[in-house]
C-alpha cells in the first residue's frame, strides 16, 4: 500500500471508542491532568455551532477528595470528602481515554444548553457535584477519585 491508501483504509474502519460514561484525562488547559467522564460526544462536530471538529461534553473533578483516617471527626471527614466539579466542551485532541468507565447518570444534569446560561451552569455543577460525592461515598470506582 502507498501511504495515502493506508491512511484512507484506517480512517474507514476506525472504531469510535470515545462514548458516554468513558473516563478520560484532560491534557490541555486549566484542567490539564484532571479526570473527567464523557457525558455526550460529537464525533463529526457540530455543524450549526462553531465547533466543526470532534469534541465531547465532559464533567470532571477540579478538586479531588482528600485522604480520610479513622481518628478524624465526622465534620472533618465530611470536609475532606468534598469534590469540586467542572463542566467543559473539549476537543478530542485534548483528551486521553482510559480503560475505565463511570456509570453515573449525568446525562439529565449536564447538557449542551447548560453552558449557555450562568445560572443553569451553576445548578448543573451543584447537581453533578452531589452525584459524584454520592458515588465516592459508595466506595465504587476508587481509581476515578484519586489524583494521577
Amino acid at each position: 500500500y502507498s501511504r495515502r491508501r493506508y491512511s484512507l483504509f484506517y480512517r474507514i474502519i476506525m472504531v469510535k471508542f470515545l462514548k458516554a460514561t468513558k473516563v478520560v484525562v484532560l491534557l490541555n488547559g486549566r484542567y490539564a491532568g484532571r479526570k473527567a467522564v464523557i457525558v455526550k460526544n460529537f464525533d463529526d462536530g457540530d455543524k450549526n455551532n462553531s465547533r466543526q471538529y470532534g469534541h465531547a461534553l465532559v464533567c470532571g473533578m477540579n478538586n479531588y477528595p482528600r485522604k480520610v483516617i479513622k481518628k478524624h471527626s465526622e465534620k472533618k471527614q465530611a470536609k475532606k470528602s468534598k469534590i469540586k466539579a467542572f463542566i467543559k466542551v473539549v476537543n478530542y485532541n485534548h483528551l486521553m481515554p482510559t480503560r475505565y468507565s463511570l456509570d453515573v447518570d449525568l446525562k439529565t444534569i449536564v447538557t449542551s444548553d447548560v453552558l449557555d446560561n450562568a445560572e443553569k451552569k451553576k445548578k448543573a455543577l451543584l447537581d453533578a457535584k452531589k452525584q459524584l460525592e454520592d458515588r465516592f461515598a459508595s466506595g465504587k470506582n476508587r481509581w476515578f477519585f484519586t489524583k494521577l
